[in-house]
């Protein structure tokens, strides 16, 4: 795999890390006395997951920013 398959692939892992962090995250706060720092818990993945999408969103551009072309030839 190359490294733009492997962020992608961090990248839906990381969503799906994410997901689980904020229902777990609900379900602590519905308690009758709530842990209050598990709601910080989400951000770790959520800083993770906005690099991995920057990357992801700066990819078709920056192929042509330095001249890569994608699979089909232009005219």
């Amino acid at each position: 795999m190359n490294w733009n398959k492997w962020i992608r692939q961090i990248h839906r892992w990381l969503s799906m890390i994410f997901t689980v962090t904020v229902i777990a995250t609900f379900i602590a706060l519905a308690q009758e006395k709530p842990i209050v720092w598990v709601s910080y818990v989400p951000l770790a993945p959520l800083a993770l997951l906005l690099l991995s999408g920057l990357y992801l969103f700066a990819l078709p551009y920056a192929g042509k920013w330095f001249g890569k072309r994608g699979g089909a030839s232009g005219p």
